[in-house]
């Protein structure tokens, strides 16, 4: 073989082993784009949601005291109404009976009493008549005595009498109160809301099984009910500043407070995977609405706690890596098992776990992971106590990206922000255009 040939072999199986050692060799990792944000400091609140249903914060149901039919309702619902209103009226002549009753009682009982007081008088006298006889000895002494005691005797029936006209009057007052009960008066200021009885039903009253006839409640003061997680509850304090947003009235937020945190817990599904539990929450509106009506629905934004110079990073910002994951600087694989659901059989497995709190911060183009504490957290953002410091550049997106694929040292590229791009693309108008063409 010739020295030609040989030279030509040696060139190609150099390059048969050039070009089977670059495949063999490793290849770098193409940067990833990735949104970022920057570390700021500034105050964040930590802020509660719940939705409720909008109530009045007083709310009456007027009852009758009295069974019978009703027999005059002319309120209807809508209607405004002044405490000691005239509302209806219950069938009344039974009442009326009782009352006549007790006073002819009262007045057999004064008549009688009359009685006895000219019976009373006339022993007097025999008992002043007979001691004169006595001194003249012209009466015995017991005549004397005889005649005290009969005129002792009927002071006692005086007193008597007295006692019976007492307990007359006290029956007659009695019968009285009943029968004002027959008319129905407003006990508060208000709106009718409800008409729960028509003219001619029969009422129950009764101390144990109360039987409405209407409603009335004071809508000037509204109030709404909200049930609140019970990891979230702990958080609210009476007091707390709030905002109301009423589904009838959309982009518009009233301002309201916290009166009440309930002690007693509402368990739904006890029992289940699906158990959950929260507490209800009163939140009274500082200022009146026009137009709002009990039922309706909202969302309550309470406001429960400030910090005024905070690390404060966008809430996507912060993810979680397991302890392992961390260790081996790996990311997680890609279709991994879903996340369970909160309060699941799949939930308290995972949550068994090691779960680390993580931000990854862009240095030299790369991702490097940073474990860090959270603090308060509003809709948009989170507070982070430990970690990372002010000004530095953190990964915030895309989600799917930073939730499962991004790990420590992976390259990075940052993406423009939509203004930027448009900055950068320069917009050429008519007159530039004729200019070009004339040049």
């Amino acid at each position: 073989m010739s020295w030609t040939k040989r030279i030509i072999v040696a060139v190609f199986v150099l390059a048969v082993i050039g070009v089977v050692g670059a495949s063999l060799a490793p290849k770098k990792d193409p940067p990833v784009t990735v949104q970022t944000s920057t570390v700021r400091k500034g105050p964040i609140t930590r802020k509660v949601s719940a939705a409720g249903k909008l109530q009045a914060a007083t709310q009456v149901k007027l009852s009758s005291n009295l069974s019978g039919d009703l027999l005059d309702l002319p309120v209807r619902e809508g209607d405004k109404i002044k405490k000691g209103q005239y509302i209806g009226r219950i069938d009344a002549r039974r009442y009326e009976a009782q009352l006549h009753q007790r006073e002819a009682m009262e007045q057999s009982a004064r008549s009688e009493l009359s009685m006895e007081e000219v019976n009373l008088a006339r022993l007097d006298a025999d008992v002043k008549r007979v001691e004169k006889l006595v001194k003249q000895d012209s009466a015995s002494a017991a005549e004397l005595e005889k005649v005290v005691a009969e005129r002792d005797g009927a002071a006692a029936r005086v007193q008597s009498a007295k006692d019976r006209i007492k307990n007359a009057s006290a029956s007659l007052s009695e019968a009285r109160f009943l029968l004002s009960f027959t008319t129905l008066t407003a006990p508060i200021d208000g709106i009718l809301t409800s008409r729960l009885k028509q003219v001619g039903e029969r009422v129950r009253g009764s101390d144990f099984n109360e039987d409405p006839i209407v409603i009335i409640a004071t809508l000037s003061s509204m109030e709404m009910k909200v049930e609140v997680g019970e990891h979230e509850v702990v958080h609210l304090h009476e007091g707390d500043p709030a905002e109301i947003e009423v589904d009838a009235f959309p982009d518009r937020k009233f301002p309201a407070q916290v009166i009440e945190i309930a002690k007693n817990a509402t368990v739904k599904n006890a029992g289940t995977d699906a158990e959950v539990t929260t507490f209800p929450v009163r939140i009274a509106l500082t200022v009146p609405v026009p137009g709002v009506l009990p039922g309706m629905s909202g969302q309550a934004t309470i406001s429960t706690e400030t910090h005024d110079l905070a690390l404060i990073v966008p809430l996507q910002a912060v993810t979680v890596r397991t302890e392992k994951q961390l260790a081996a600087g790996k990311e997680p694989k890609e279709g991994g098992p879903p996340a369970p659901e909160p309060g699941g059989t799949a939930a308290r497995k995972t949550l068994r776990e090691p779960q680390q709190k993580v931000v990854f911060v862009v240095e030299d183009g790369k991702a490097r992971v940073r474990r860090v504490e959270t603090g308060l957290a509003s809709e948009n953002d989170i507070e982070l106590v430990s970690g990372v410091k002010e000004g530095e550049v953190i990964v915030e997106g895309p989600y799917k990206l930073l939730s499962r694929d991004l790990a420590d040292g992976k390259p990075v590229k940052t993406e423009k922000p939509e203004k930027e791009k448009e900055k950068a693309v320069p917009k050429v108008s008519g007159e530039t255009k004729k200019e070009a063409s004339g040049s």
